[in-house]
């Protein structure tokens, strides 16, 4: 895990803001920090947000390509998670995912403590990937 930057970070502009949440103490790890499966399981709730607008119907995760803790998340901090959708295929959407914390002490200084690659497949009725709305897939 890298050292916290004390240059502040801009929060990303070309990509949406789909959730904010404040981890609690029940959420902590043996070291006093938030739990990194609590970050991960936050992360899909995010992740998912953008694939619920161009699936309809059931979707799962079928994959985290990509995982990275960048800095702990501490008690208190107010986390907001920004997410934009790379790639539309025939069943599946994949999507990026930042997560930056506004420290408790810090109002408008934010840490990116987390980034994350997840895709999510649309399930039709009998619990196998379906097509995705062709129309969706080439706007």
């Amino acid at each position: 895990m890298s050292t916290e930057s004390s240059a502040p970070v801009q929060l990303p502009s070309d990509m949406e803001l789909v959730l904010k949440v404040i981890p609690m103490p029940g959420d902590t790890n043996g070291n006093g920090d938030i739990f990194g499966g609590w970050v991960m399981a936050q992360v899909d709730l995010a992740g998912g947000v953008l694939p619920a607008r161009l699936i309809v119907g059931k979707f799962a995760t079928v994959a985290v390509n990509e995982f990275i803790f960048k800095q702990p998340v501490r008690v208190g901090d107010l986390l907001s998670f920004f997410a934009s959708i790379t790639r539309v295929g025939n069943t599946s959407v994949t999507v990026e995912v930042e997560v930056y914390a506004e420290r408790r002490h810090s109002v408008q200084r934010y840490v990116k403590v987390t980034e994350a690659r997840l895709t999510y497949v649309a399930i039709g009725e009998d619990g196998r990937p379906r097509p995705i709305n062709p129309a969706v897939q080439t706007a």
